[in-house]
């Protein structure tokens, strides 16, 4: 009932302005700061980890601009949800798309690192292409079939759970659909390896440079960014990596984790800290997230 409710609100605010939807989204981003202990101190961690020569305060402050950020992006997904293709061209400006486009009809991977507003980055790309992309199933059955309803109302995109498995996947990204693929989280320890992610040995999945070796995909990095003050959003797909893959699944590996590094600092705020991105560790080594 909860959950229905939330997604009434959520309906009803997609209507109003952007900017004020950001205020609203940056008070509720606060009160998650006051009442979310738990992913506070997770945000907390990682940062720590992540940037051990910022001053305390200075952190602090990073955590918070964190947790507005986060509100918004909870608020303003709405818009993904129910706005119409056309306020959504206005309010989500795209650039790079001649990138795409020079390779129409090759398979082609999206490297889409997980910043907050990343749902805008895939709305709005459903407008313009017919786009493939990975989801994970949320627990509550609600809100996945809100969140699903949402993400695949405009050019009929192919949306593959991670429950069906590689092989799905590698098809979606034959048919030469851009594939819409955010594999810079933890998921634990199978098919990962430990490379480093601001210098701290992260479980990172090999999955990009597999799919890339097996199906022949190019990889474009994807970028979305929230602009301040309700400004709209800004996605930005960068030309193709060169000699990519290049035969070695480390390397690449590491190589996708530190161009996620730069990307980081440039916008630290919008990165989604709250997840444990350390939480796996290698055997003997004791959990970041233990109280």
């Amino acid at each position: 009932m909860l959950t229905r409710l939330f997604i009434f609100v959520l309906w009803l605010l997609h209507w109003l302005p952007l900017p004020f939807l950001a205020v609203l989204g940056n008070g509720l981003g606060m009160l998650l700061y006051a009442l979310g202990r738990e992913r506070r101190r997770v945000t907390r961690t990682n940062l720590r980890l992540c940037f051990p020569d910022m001053g305390e305060t200075e952190r602090e402050k990073l955590v918070r601009a964190h947790f507005r950020a986060f509100g918004r992006s909870f608020l303003e997904r709405g818009l993904a949800w129910w706005a119409s293709g056309e306020r959504l061209r206005r309010l989500i400006r795209l650039s790079g798309v001649e990138h795409l486009q020079a390779l129409s009809g090759q398979p082609v991977i999206l490297l889409v690192p997980h910043f907050v507003a990343l749902d805008m980055a895939w709305i709005r790309l459903t407008l313009d292409f017919p786009m493939a992309g990975m989801y994970a199933n949320q627990k509550n059955p609600v809100f996945n079939e809100a969140l699903h309803k949402g993400r695949v109302r405009f050019n009929q995109p192919v949306a593959v759970s991670r429950q069906q498995g590689w092989r799905a996947s590698m098809k979606a990204i034959k048919s030469g659909r851009p594939f819409f693929y955010l594999p810079d989280m933890d998921y634990g320890p199978k098919e990962a390896l430990f490379v480093p992610f601001f210098g701290v040995p992260a479980a990172t999945i090999t999955g990009l440079s597999r799919f890339a070796a097996v199906t022949g995909a190019r990889v474009l990095p994807c970028l979305v960014r929230a602009l301040d003050g309700g400004a709209g959003y800004q996605v930005s797909i960068l030309p193709p990596w060169p000699d990519y893959p290049s035969g070695d699944p480390e390397a690449d590996t590491r190589r996708m984790n530190a161009c996620i590094e730069e990307w980081v600092r440039d916008m630290p705020e919008q990165y989604y800290w709250v997840h444990k991105r350390f939480k796996t560790r290698p055997e003997g080594e004791k959990s970041f997230y233990d109280r």
